[in-house]
């Protein structure tokens, strides 16, 4: 499998292992909802995607990490009942298949989206 290509069998066991979230995730992806701010000069990164409400509100997320959406704090830090929220899933799908927008911004515009958090 070549970067930026994801096979069927692949897709399928994303569905089995997150199901709606998946679905969501995918449609965040596809309406090129994530954008990659990558800061310099460390090159540390973080992730704006915008949810899917009307309000389009837009959450910074860490894949690995956190999100700062509701459903991250309620679904999974209290509940723990998913392995992550869609705008995480959106993230790394994203990434994995090159489909988002990449901004560079200071380390201090990334500190400050940080500790916002």
């Amino acid at each position: 499998m070549c970067a930026g290509t994801v096979s069927d069998d692949h897709l399928s066991i994303l569905h089995f292992l997150f199901g709606k979230n998946f679905e969501r995730a995918t449609r965040i992806v596809d309406q090129g909802g994530v954008r990659k701010l990558c800061g310099t000069p460390s090159g540390r990164s973080l992730f704006l995607v915008i949810g899917e409400s009307r309000r389009k509100e837009e959450y910074i997320c860490v894949p690995e990490n956190c999100c700062t959406c509701y459903s991250f704090f309620y679904d999974i830090v209290s509940r723990g009942e998913e392995l992550c929220c869609k705008h995480q899933l959106a993230a790394r799908l994203a990434e994995a298949a090159g489909a988002h927008s990449e901004v560079t911004v200071s380390d201090e515009r990334l500190a400050l989206l940080l500790s916002s958090i």
